[in-house]
C-alpha cells in the first residue's frame, strides 16, 4: 500500500531534525521509540480510540501521550513529535509516518533497502552472509528485511529497488526452461 504524501512530509520533517549536524538525538533511537509507541497504539484499541476520537480534547490526548511516553522512556524529540501529530489530528497516520521515516532515514544514512524471500527461515549466520553478498553486488550498505515464501522450493530472491537477484530453484528452473525453449 503506498504511503501518503502527508506521512512522507511528517517523516521528512522529523528526519530533518534528527539528522541535523547539531542534533543530540540519534536517528535510529528516535525511530525505535516511535516504533515502540506505534506498537503500543496498535495493541490497544482503547488507546487508539482515545487518541483518534475528535471528541477527546487535544490537552487530554497530550496527557495520555505523556503517560505512555514516560512508561516507554521516550525522548523529548519523540514526545514533541507525537504532540504535533495529536495537535494536527494525524496520530492515526503514525504507522505510515513510521514506515516513511524508515525509508527516509535509510536514504539519508546511505542504506539501500532489500526485501529477501527464502524458501525457509534463514539462520542469523545465513542472513549476515546474504547481507554481505548483497552489499557486494549492489555496492551499497544494505538494510534487509527477510521473509519466507514456500513456493520458492529452495534458495532466495532478493529485491533492491527495481533490481531482482533470483537465486531460487524456481527461478533457475525457469531460466533453464527458457534456454531449452530458445534452443529448439
Amino acid at each position: 500500500m503506498p504511503i501518503s504524501v502527508v506521512a512522507t512530509r511528517y517523516a521528512n520533517a522529523l528526519a530533518d531534525v534528527v539528522t541535523a549536524p547539531k542534533s543530540a538525538e540519534r536517528a535510529e533511537i528516535i525511530l525505535a521509540e516511535l516504533q515502540s509507541f506505534e506498537s503500543v497504539l496498535r495493541g490497544s484499541e482503547e488507546l487508539r480510540n482515545a487518541l483518534v476520537t475528535p471528541a477527546v480534547p487535544a490537552s487530554r490526548k497530550r496527557g495520555v501521550v505523556t503517560r505512555v511516553g514516560t512508561l516507554l522512556h521516550l525522548s523529548r524529540v519523540s514526545l514533541n513529535f507525537l504532540f504535533v501529530l495529536v495537535d494536527h489530528r494525524r496520530i492515526a497516520g503514525l504507522p505510515d509516518i513510521v514506515q516513511s521515516l524508515e525509508i527516509v532515514l535509510d536514504q539519508r544514512l546511505g542504506f539501500a533497502r532489500a526485501e529477501v524471500l527464502a524458501a525457509r527461515e534463514l539462520t542469523e549466520a545465513q542472513r549476515k552472509a546474504l547481507n554481505v553478498e548483497l552489499e557486494r553486488l549492489s555496492g551499497k550498505r544494505i538494510r534487509a528485511r527477510f521473509g519466507v515464501d514456500a513456493s520458492l522450493i529452495g534458495g532466495v530472491v532478493a529485491r533492491i529497488g527495481s533490481t531482482v537477484y533470483d537465486g531460487s530453484v524456481r527461478g533457475q528452473l525457469g531460466t533453464l526452461g527458457r534456454r531449452l525453449y530458445q534452443g529448439m
